[in-house]
């Protein structure tokens, strides 16, 4: 286990601190775990515990409260809306507060999560924010997936066992809780300091005093996920002409599926499950890209007026960003194939004209609408941007500057 110096001041974007990428993805991404003090320096949470209450109290706001010792069983889990009574009611302590999916209700907040885009963007997953008072958890437990937890407000003593000697759950809980815990490891976090997890690592962290912990989770698709999407894509394809069998004859049993039907019904499916190269990368990039659930609350709403009005204009708007509940994949021409821009379960198809803008809205997350201009000069560029806009997938932060004279 590693535990980095802080970074010289010259050095206050750098998330990694004195890290390089190249080493921290060589020696720790998905190997073991690191502590990075002052990974982003004079880091001051812009929520307060209570905005992050105010946010937990609204609806389609992905919200949990944890309580270790609730009024119906231990490690007791209650999920929002929640109304100030409930605030009210808490106990002093011993209770934990998450809201997932921040980057997503306060764009703004994209901005740290920018900071790790050194990993592709389509394993980055949310940004939750826990508070928590003096002692509290939600207990000693595993992630199955890659987590940066930064300390955002006062402290948290992060414990963990490396390696793993415990997996084993506690039964009948809520939430999944370690039946036992080893610390092989500990340390008290202050504000800016991050911790970095790779998968299967125990862990339990409390708060030293009123803290708030803001976690940048990965996703990591199963095999199953990505091969029922991808087989959901292929089932399109499919023709719709009905089984025959012209040349049947009888066999000894009437209930069993004979050696020749069995070769011809595999046959027959496996032909509609082919695929090209091509059309098979563009299914994965749809599947990675699709939205397990709706978001459509976190997406602006431009009419056909205001996209009309936006694009006329797209090089006087001061800053447009990429929605973060939106998620993106470019999938760059190959071969006879002209190369898609995926993006929420959907491609679009491109051409020469419209490649550069989809080259620049995939590597970057917030612009200005001078370049982006630049690159949708021409009939095809515009219809894909104006496609975008329509369905939400750019938002402009000045809501002013979409109110533009046609």
């Amino acid at each position: 286990m590693s535990d980095t110096n802080r970074p010289q001041a010259d050095r206050p974007e750098h998330v990694l601190g004195e890290l390089s990428v190249e080493t921290f993805l060589r020696e720790y991404w998905q190997k073991k775990p690191v502590l990075i003090r002052g990974a982003i320096p004079g880091f001051e949470s812009p929520i307060s515990p209570e905005e992050l209450a105010g946010m937990a109290c609204e609806e389609d706001v992905p919200a949990r409260l944890i309580l270790e010792h609730g009024d119906e069983r231990d490690w007791q889990l209650k999920m929002g809306p929640f109304t100030e009574d409930d605030f009210r009611a808490l106990p002093e302590d011993g209770y934990s507060l998450l809201v997932t999916d921040c980057e997503k209700i306060v764009p703004e907040l994209m901005d740290v999560v920018e900071r790790f885009r050194f990993v592709p963007d389509w394993r980055i997953d949310d940004l939750m924010i826990s508070y928590a008072p003096p002692g509290g958890s939600v207990g000693a437990h595993i992630d199955e997936y890659d987590v940066f937890l930064i300390q955002a407000h006062g402290r948290r003593r992060w414990m963990i066992e490396n390696p793993p000697a415990h997996t084993a759950y506690r039964e009948g809980l809520d939430v999944r809780i370690l039946e036992e815990f080893t610390p092989t490891d500990e340390w008290v976090l202050e504000p800016g300091d991050m911790l970095y997890l790779p998968p299967g690592i125990p862990h339990h962290g409390v708060a030293v005093d009123h803290c708030m912990t803001w976690s940048v989770g990965f996703r990591a698709p199963t095999q199953a996920d990505l091969v029922g999407g991808v087989c959901d894509r292929l089932a399109t394809l499919a023709e719709e002409t009905r089984y025959s069998d012209p040349d049947l004859s009888t066999g000894d049993n009437p209930g069993a599926l004979g050696p020749t039907t069995r070769r011809h019904l595999r046959d027959w499916v496996l032909s509609s499950l082919s695929a090209d190269s091509a059309r098979l990368d563009r299914f994965i990039a749809e599947t990675l890209t699709e939205r397990p659930v709706d978001h459509a609350v976190f997406y602006p709403h431009y009419d056909s007026e205001e996209v009309t009005a936006i694009l006329d204009h797209m090089g006087e708007i001061e800053e447009i960003r990429r929605t973060p509940a939106s998620r993106w994949l470019l999938l760059e021409p190959e071969g006879e194939d002209p190369g898609h821009l995926c993006i929420d379960g959907q491609s679009h198809v491109l051409d020469a004209e419209s490649l550069p803008l989809a080259r620049f809205l995939t590597q970057h997350v917030r612009f200005d609408g001078e370049p982006l201009a630049e690159r949708a000069y021409n009939a095809s560029a515009r219809l894909l941007l104006d496609r975008i806009l329509s369905a939400g997938q750019l938002m402009i932060l000045d809501e002013n500057d979409a109110e533009f004279d046609n």
